[in-house]
């Protein structure tokens, strides 16, 4: 398969996640997006928190119905995004995470319901829950494009999660593709010290196959 590799020349100035040597003004909140491979690459800025207001917010639609290109970026990273973002308040607030919206596959969204409802019942057995999130600020590390028969996004997002008192950050990797024309996270691993996944799915995971999530011998595993 092919891989591009995004070049983020400023991630997302986001005083808290304390992002450095970027090669932009921290003013400038633009991601430039190209692909190094290509022989005669060309590359494009644009703002990942905008979105295509021409579409249902609910929905995040591939440029191409038939196929994932590089130029979801932008659909792909708001995605992310907020999903990252309403897993962090249900997990500590109790709110409500609509995972249809962002899931597909019956298996990883069990999986992750499973996973909220977990750390909920912990952090409120534990009486943590008064502490709750107030907002949460989220910036790309690393972007990949990796075409082919089953193209798809590789994004590492570092958030740093605000609460009421106090805050703490951790890394989240996501794999994105195209399903009938609508963007779906296909895997989503949070690697941060004593997280679910690292517990449940094992710490220093590669996180690369877009299909980990049909192997019902591994998801039976993993249940187990």
């Amino acid at each position: 398969m092919k891989r591009v590799y995004m070049l983020l020349l400023i991630l997302f100035t986001l005083s808290a996640c304390e992002q450095a040597n970027t090669s932009t003004n921290e003013n400038n909140t633009d991601v430039v997006v190209g692909d190094m491979n290509a022989k005669d690459s060309k590359s494009t800025e644009i703002s990942p928190s905008k979105g295509d207001l021409s579409k249902d917010s609910t929905d995040f639609l591939a440029e191409d119905e038939s196929d994932l290109s590089a130029w979801d970026f932008e659909t792909a990273y708001k995605m992310c995004t907020e999903a990252l973002s309403e897993y962090y308040k249900a997990i500590w607030n109790g709110s409500d995470i609509d995972l249809d919206t962002y899931i597909d596959n019956e298996n990883l969204k069990q999986y992750t319901q499973k996973k909220v409802s977990s750390q909920y019942d912990l952090f409120l057995k534990n009486k943590l829950t008064y502490n709750q999130v107030t907002s949460v600020d989220i910036g790309a590390r690393q972007v990949e494009y990796v075409g082919g028969d089953k193209s798809f996004f590789y994004l590492k997002l570092d958030a740093r999660v605000h609460k009421d008192v106090g805050n703490f950050a951790e890394p989240t990797e996501f794999l994105v593709q195209s399903l009938n024309g609508k963007l779906v996270i296909v895997d989503w691993y949070t690697s941060g010290k004593d997280s679910y996944d690292s517990t449940v799915r094992g710490e220093n995971q590669t996180i690369n196959n877009p299909d980990i999530w049909n192997n019902s011998e591994w998801v039976k595993k993993l249940t187990d």
